[in-house]
């Protein structure tokens, strides 16, 4: 496989589509297919730019060194540092430029949230005082996945926004919040000699794995939370929800827990495809 593919991270994609499917569908009459497109661009080369901004900074600061997991691009020596750097910028600069398309069709004042969105997701791991390492990924990621991904969504097709639209985000950066909660779980003992202060090495390997499964909980919660009865569709990801939870609280460990990640984006990917079906036909 084409090691930019690799590098992309294909499997953490789902915590960038599944906003958008959501938010459309909220939308209802006012969906608009080439914003809604404009809006997913914005948020898988965003997510793009993050991998590969992540497989950079913690390459050279030697995070990912003997790291379990996908492969990542300048620790194992397949490409070049700068490389990489430079494939996270011109992935940031792709949603720069639809985010921009967005702004001029819609309010200008998306243009300092995609700023501030674009400074996180270097932020995260890179620079001198990176905040991924202070245990401040999962706020993040809620926030810019969860939050401005879904009602951002959701305004940029109606030029609204309601309480609705922030109760379907939160699903949404719940189930994201979980990726990266078992991302961490499987490179905690790394990540602990590395340095990295993640939540998961905060508070411990065990309250960690809870805190995964609280997570996709809340997400089940929350859809029912809007008091829409089809949105009972959701339970149909619950067997999968079980699955996954049921992995993580058994200790699986290190590479054990790669495949967990892959259902963990399955499992957003379908639980969206419920969610939105539900609120399409409320």
């Amino acid at each position: 496989m084409n090691k930019w593919i690799l590098g992309a991270r294909v499997r953490t994609l789902p915590a960038a589509i599944a906003p958008v499917i959501v938010a459309s569908a909220l939308a209802g009459s006012e969906f608009n297919w080439s914003r809604a497109t404009l809006a997913l661009m914005v948020g898988v080369w965003l997510q793009i730019g993050v991998n590969f901004a992540n497989d950079y900074s913690d390459g050279v600061k030697g995070t990912d060194d003997d790291r379990v997991g996908p492969i990542r691009l300048v620790a194992s020596g397949l490409a070049s540092a700068s490389s990489v750097k430079r494939a996270a910028f011109i992935s940031f600069f792709i949603a720069s430029l639809a985010g921009l398309w967005l702004s001029l069709l819609t309010s200008l004042v998306l243009i300092p949230i995609g700023v501030v969105a674009i400074a996180a997701a270097w932020g995260y791991t890179g620079g001198k005082n990176p905040y991924g390492y202070r245990g401040l990924g999962e706020v993040s990621v809620f926030i810019f996945f969860g939050l401005v991904a879904t009602i951002g969504s959701f305004y940029v097709q109606t030029e609204s926004i309601t309480l609705m639209s922030f109760i379907v985000a939160i699903p949404m950066g719940a189930i994201s919040c979980a990726i990266l909660t078992v991302n961490n779980i499987r490179d905690l003992t790394k990540d602990q000699v590395a340095g990295k202060r993640t939540v998961a090495v905060r508070i411990g390997d065990e309250k960690a794995r809870r805190t995964y499964v609280s997570l996709l909980i809340l997400a089940h919660t929350a859809a029912i939370a809007t008091f829409i009865p089809a949105t009972l569709l959701t339970l149909l990801a619950a067997p999968l929800t079980f699955s996954v939870s049921k992995a993580v609280l058994s200790k699986a460990s290190g590479a054990s827990l790669v495949p967990v990640l892959g259902k963990t984006g399955k499992l957003q990917l379908l639980f969206a495809a419920l969610f939105a079906t539900a609120l399409a036909i409320q």
